[in-house]
């Protein structure tokens, strides 16, 4: 049994609201509470470098950053931080800094005469990772604990004195080998070495703390800050504060579309959830161009959680948990159903399908342009067209297109989604049926539909919408009339604002009636919508349900025309690659850079893509230095990570197979260490 599966969701999954937290200060802005969520960024720039490290900040705060981090990796790079805010004071920017502190606990007591807030990793503040296998018994635990703490105090002494904040940010990759050793690389280890802390820091009497549980993994991301307010509820019942507010991100992200991606399903997926009241994308690129990112991922989370408290709509009891368990990610268990020749649900993986509206009027034509798109991703597979036909005219659309689809090769099975009343009239064209549930339609005329449906072969795929009522009432309806007809092939879909906890809902009735049909999620582009906020949207709508397990299929839609079919499939794909559920491209765990970082990362991880992108399902860590690289290397193939000033050492997992490789030859090596592995591919 997991950690999770006995502990109660961290809030309502159907109703989401933000988590009420203490405020925490950091200088003059505000954390948690009723204030917006906050925006974070961090330097790259060399901390010594003063004058490179205040141009970069006075950037980031005129974009839109509102608390600025900057590493401190050693006492003299402290120290540095004086002179960076005395500049930074000069020129009449009053971003609040943040001092990033691994291993120098003396480091950590310099800065803090110099920021508002210092963050420290529980895994590497009084420990250095060695990745030793040792059983401590509870005496050796207890001693332990008692040593990390005794490092610890005079930090929270000087924080206190001063009126600092901390954030106590355990990272994925960089547990201590005493927590790895107790819990495993888990999402629990992540929370216990922040508990620890925490015990501290109260001890103490010292509560101005922000917590952050970043992995480069979305699931564990999402499964740690979970855990988390839960841990932090259930302390609570025991008398000690438990409202602590949360720092959320996804480390090691990457860069390009990909790092948007997986910060949006991360990130997007926990404010869905009410969890977070600060946050910060991390993308191998110029942080500057984080901050845009960012903000557009918050402001989408404030307007849900603001149309969520507006709704005053009570949400029936589904009779079933959404998921086994939120703490742990499983993919819904459902019941394998063919399409023509494509199969849904079961051990098939999550299918990718394109949304193209209405039937086009040159059928000819809008194929032609269709099946260039695919010519030009060949990589990828379009699983499903979907066509929206709302009346007769539409429907007599349909035959045209699907000839000329048969006529260029475009073989992605054809569904429409239509009225209850006109689906009889398109057995004989379309390979599924999309079929809105009207609520005036009679169940009598559900029946006689799927009825029909099973004697023509065809699945049908009901499309199930309105208030949460309406969707527990269509779940209900719908599967009277399946069992009435003693249909088995049939799918679900649903269509809401507030995407998430609607599809939650449905998915917890449905298994409450022992009903596991697969589950379509269906996107909707919002009116108004870039093209780079759809991205994001597409990414936090699908990707949250995604990290919960619930999924058989995505839909997108095309925005643009259908020559733009191709590029909006690849989205598709890599939000599935995001969410770790279908891996298609190689996957890139890189780093956003930092002071620490010895060499040039956006550049470096460009050159590295540029010649290994081809290779499907091998996973590469391309890391600045050893704060986390080798642990967050434990879910890569590879890695390659700076060890010294033109150095890099490379990576099988963890284990370090190569050290300090001359920079000029580092690529060449990895290519080579990917070949002996049997890895390697060449590019077509």
């Amino acid at each position: 049994m997991s950690v999770g599966s006995e502990l109660p969701f961290p809030g309502d999954p159907f109703a989401p609201v933000r988590r009420l937290t203490r405020v925490v200060c950091v200088g003059d802005v505000a954390i948690g509470g009723e204030n917006p969520i906050r925006i974070q960024s961090m330097t790259t720039t060399d901390t010594q470098d003063v004058a490179a490290t205040v141009a970069q900040t006075e950037r980031l705060a005129a974009a839109g950053c509102e608390i600025v981090r900057i590493t401190a990796p050693s006492v003299r790079d402290a120290e540095a931080l004086g002179e960076i805010r005395a500049e930074l004071f000069r020129r009449g920017v009053r971003v609040p800094l943040v001092a990033d502190i691994h291993f120098t606990p003396n480091a950590a007591l310099v800065a803090a005469l110099h920021v508002e807030k210092v963050r420290i990793n529980p895994g590497n503040f009084a420990d250095k990772k060695k990745f030793e296998v040792r059983d401590y018994d509870d005496a050796q635990w207890d001693e332990e604990l008692a040593r990390v703490a005794d490092r610890f105090r005079p930090l929270l002494r000087r924080c206190k004195e001063l009126g600092r904040a901390l954030r106590i940010g355990t990272n994925h990759g960089s547990l201590s080998d005493r927590v790895m050793n107790r819990y495993g690389d888990t999402a629990r280890g992540m929370v216990e070495s922040a508990l620890e802390f925490l015990d501290v820091c109260e001890d103490e009497g010292f509560h101005d703390v922000v917590f952050s549980m970043k992995s480069s993994n979305p699931q564990v991301a999402v499964q740690a800050y979970r855990l988390l307010a839960t841990s932090l509820s259930e302390r609570a019942k025991r008398g000690k504060p438990g409202d602590y507010p949360f720092h959320v991100g996804v480390t090691e992200a990457g860069d390009g579309e990909d790092g948007r991606i997986k910060s949006a399903i991360g990130i997007g997926s926990l404010l869905a959830d009410g969890l977070g009241d600060t946050i910060r994308v991390s993308l191998t690129e110029d942080p500057v161009k984080e901050v845009p990112v960012a903000r557009a991922i918050a402001a989408r989370a404030a307007t849900q959680w603001a149309q969520a408290a507006r709704r005053h709509v009570a949400i029936p009891d589904p009779g079933a948990p959404f998921v086994d368990d939120p703490y742990e990610h499983a993919r819904r268990a459902s019941e394998a159903v063919e399409c023509a020749s494509i199969e849904f649900g079961g051990d098939a993986p999550v299918r990718a399908e394109l949304e193209l509206g209405a039937p086009p009027a040159d059928s000819e034509a809008a194929v032609w342009r269709l099946a260039d798109a695919f010519t030009a991703r060949r990589e990828i597979v379009c699983e499903g067209l979907r066509l929206d036909v709302a009346d007769e005219a539409a429907l007599a659309r349909v035959q045209p297109f699907a000839e000329a689809m048969a006529r260029h090769g475009v073989t992605a099975p054809l569904a429409l989604r239509m009225p209850v009343s006109l689906a009889p009239q398109a057995k004989d064209i379309a390979a599924r049926w999309i079929v809105p549930v009207a609520l005036r339609d009679a169940e009598t005329k559900l029946a006689a539909l799927a009825r029909a449906a099973e004697a023509a072969g065809v699945a049908l795929e009901w499309s199930l919408s309105g208030d949460p009522a309406a969707l527990i009432a269509g779940v209900e309806r719908v599967y009277a009339a399946l069992r009435a007809a003693s249909l088995r092939r049939a799918l679900v879909s649903v269509e809401a604002s507030l995407p998430v906890p609607a599809v939650r809902l449905v998915a917890a009735r449905m298994r409450a009636l022992g009903w596991n049909a697969p589950i379509v999620l269906v996107h909707r582009s919002e009116a108004g919508a870039s093209d780079d906020s759809e991205l994001l949207h597409a990414a936090t709508d699908l990707g949250a349900l995604l990290c919960d397990g619930i999924g058989d299929a995505v839909a997108v839609p095309v925005r643009g025309g259908e020559g733009r079919a191709g590029d909006t499939l690849a989205l598709a794909y890599r939000i599935l690659q995001g969410a770790r559920q279908r891996t298609t491209w190689t996957e890139f765990i890189s780093c956003p850079s930092c002071g620490r970082t010895l060499f040039d990362l956006e550049e470096t991880t460009a050159r590295i893509k540029a010649q290994t992108q081809h290779l499907s399902g091998v996973k590469i860590a391309i890391m600045g230095c050893i704060v986390n690289g080798p642990g967050e290397m434990a879910d890569a193939d590879f890695g390659y990570v700076g060890s010294g000033p033109g150095v890099v050492n490379l990576y099988v997992g963890h284990e370090c197979v190569e050290r300090h490789v001359p920079q000029a030859q580092a690529d060449a090596r990895l290519i080579d260490l990917i070949r002996r592995h049997g890895r390697w591919l060449e590019p077509e």
